[in-house]
């Protein structure tokens, strides 16, 4: 039997149609459903490795979590990856397929339409309801012709669509009313009823321009979600702000203009008293306890960046002056002597010099690495002293190789279901570089090297408690979202009520 189908989509990009996924996720896993998440299309630098080795939108590994199941990725067939001069690597079935210009892309959606339908049927097969989420707003009346993620995917599954709009940014009702007038009578039939997302204040005072919604458009406002900051589920490709109470020791990464996985960095914001700001120029560097180079979907032209802004020539200033400075995937690459592309692989630059603060040099290959890993610490020296080791896990995605004669910083043991033994990254010092993302989701590294920034600056090193993990913040996240919308509607909704 054919599962049932539920799609969210929205009155525009981050009103919070990824959070609402999730939370419906749990919610109906809660519930004892087997339950998925599925998005056809998502443009995201943000990405995840499967254990086979698949890469897919981080935000649908998410909602899987909330759903309790695997991550696969049928949940994200085709996956945009933005790089440099408009163009952009098409990931299908969790592999690189293409790389294309901004406007060739369309002329390959209608391809697409058949890999974004099998994935569909096989997740309908396995599950009983399947939770879909759109992208942007489906009311992009220049882009319709060519939509396969809004309401095409709605008539592809017969999927009731809920329309979540974010009350917060101001004009929501007029976003909700305006989405719906331009949609065609058709697809206005799909939408069942409306999310009004991240509300602050007296439910009692936006009463009355809810029923005024619901008679305008003779659909029902499902429920109201406050905005809330206790609870830690990110949104599709955002970057926490996290103000702490306290700031014991400041981290600056460098918000490249490609900047790829910031998840990485998401464990540090969470930690009480360490103060983690994102800067774009010279002038916003100051004088941090660290500074971490992000991974990049472009590396040649972020780092072409660096050195015309002259970020690049500050870094190696604060690292000569002890700074400590961690590479991470791109990051680890420019860090070296200089990058290599001869391949053409990533840029039209065939070379670049890199900061120079690790003896070591990347090559570009064509293909991706792609896996989850499991690796111990083999560094004993500089930013990994005292933690060799050391068992971290995490994922590799990148598409060149370094090399060079420097002591490495860990010991990759396990590929998938691969054992092996392979280095990774190099360490001098306090410069650390490594393939590893999810690098500081591992609390006693994330610890040690915190550990060792509170001693350089001499303050001591007050008693951790553990983060919330990620089952506590999906388990708030449903108890919230299940208390602010109608379910027994929802459910009546997916066809699943009485």
């Amino acid at each position: 039997m054919s599962a049932k189908t539920l799609m969210i989509q929205g009155t525009g990009s981050s009103v919070g149609k990824s959070v609402v996924v999730a939370a419906l996720c749990r919610i109906f896993h809660q519930d004892g459903l087997r339950v998925a998440p599925f998005k056809s299309q998502n443009m995201s630098l943000n990405s995840f490795v499967t254990r086979d080795g698949g890469e897919m939108g981080r935000a649908q590994v998410v909602q899987a979590e909330a759903a309790g199941i695997e991550p696969s990725v049928e949940m994200n067939p085709i996956l945009i990856k933005p790089e440099e001069d408009a163009r952009a690597q098409i990931v299908v079935l969790g592999k690189p397929a293409f790389t294309l210009a901004a406007g060739e892309y369309y002329r390959h959606t209608p391809e697409l339409l058949g890999v974004i339908e099998g994935s569909l049927a096989q997740l309908r097969s396995a599950y009983d309801l399947v939770v879909i989420e759109g992208a942007g707003s489906p009311a992009e009346i220049n882009l319709k012709g060519s939509d396969i993620v809004n309401m095409r995917v709605a008539k592809m599954a017969q999927a009731p669509v809920l329309l979540v709009g974010d009350i917060d940014k101001g004009g929501v009702f007029a976003s909700l009313v305006g989405t719906l007038v331009l949609l065609d009578e058709e697809e206005r039939e799909y939408i069942k009823g409306f999310i009004i997302n991240k509300f602050r204040g007296d439910l009692a005072l936006l009463k009355p321009g809810l029923d005024q919604l619901e008679k305008i458009t003779s659909r029902p406002v499902v429920g109201v979600i406050p905005y809330y900051h206790h609870i830690l589920i990110p949104e599709e490709d955002s970057i926490y702000h996290i103000e702490p109470e306290r700031k014991e020791v400041e981290i600056v990464i460098i918000y490249l203009p490609h900047i790829s996985n910031s998840t990485d960095f998401e464990p540090l914001q969470q930690e009480e008293g360490v103060h983690v700001r994102y800067v774009t120029a010279i002038d916003e560097l100051g004088e941090p306890d660290a500074i971490i180079l992000p991974g990049t979907k472009s590396t040649i032209a972020d780092l072409a960046l660096l050195w015309q802004t002259g970020l690049a020539s500050a870094i190696i200033q604060r690292a000569k002056a002890g700074t400590p400075v961690i590479g991470i995937c791109g990051g680890f690459q420019m860090l070296g002597k200089r990058i290599e592309d001869p391949r053409r692989v990533e840029s039209k630059k065939g070379s670049i010099r890199g900061l120079g603060l690790l003896n070591v040099v990347t090559i570009f290959e064509p293909e991706k690495a792609t896996y989850q890993i499991k690796a111990k610490v083999v560094g004993d020296k500089g930013l990994l002293q005292g933690t060799k080791g050391l068992e971290v896990t995490g994922y590799e995605i990148h598409m060149g190789q370094t090399i060079g004669n420097m002591a490495p910083a860990f010991e990759v043991t396990r590929r998938g279901d691969r054992e092996i033994s392979h280095l990774d990254g190099a360490v001098s010092g306090n410069i650390l570089g490594t393939y590893l993302h999810g690098l500081f989701d591992n609390a006693d590294l994330r610890h040690a090297f915190l550990a060792r920034l509170h001693q350089g600056k001499r303050l001591p090193l007050l008693p951790r408690a553990p983060l919330p993990t990620k089952e506590e913040n999906y388990e708030k996240l449903a108890e919230l979202v299940r208390h602010s919308l109608d379910m027994e509607l929802v459910y009546k909704i997916c066809g699943l009520g009485d």
